[in-house]
C-alpha cells in the first residue's frame, strides 16, 4: 500500500487523530504542542513546505476576485488564479 503523508499544523495534534492516521498507515507530519508529555518526531523540512504553501494561499486571497469567487465558470476562475499566481511570482 502506498504511504500518504498528512501535513498539518498544531491544531490537529490529538491522540485520536494520530491513532486514526496510524491505522490507515499515513506518514504524519504534525508539529506537537509544547505541553505534550510525549513529544513526537516529525520531518521539519516537510513542515516548512506546508508553511510556504499556506503563506502563498494567504497572498492569493488578497485578490478580491479570488476569495469572493466572482467568476461564473471554472475555466475563467482558473485563468484568474493563474494570472494572480504569475503576479505574485513576479513581485
Amino acid at each position: 500500500m502506498k504511504s500518504i503523508t498528512v501535513i498539518a499544523d498544531k491544531g490537529y495534534d490529538s491522540n485520536k487523530f494520530r491513532d486514526h492516521l496510524d491505522d490507515i498507515q499515513c506518514k504524519i507530519v504534525i508539529s506537537p504542542f509544547r505541553n505534550r508529555k510525549v513529544q513526537y518526531e516529525y520531518d521539519k523540512h516537510i513542515y516548512i513546505e506546508r508553511h510556504l504553501n499556506e503563506c502563498f494561499f494567504g497572498e492569493l486571497k488578497h485578490f478580491r476576485r479570488v476569495f469572493s469567487r466572482f467568476d461564473k465558470t471554472q475555466s475563467s476562475y482558473q485563468a484568474f488564479i493563474d494570472f494572480a499566481t504569475t503576479l505574485i511570482y513576479l513581485r
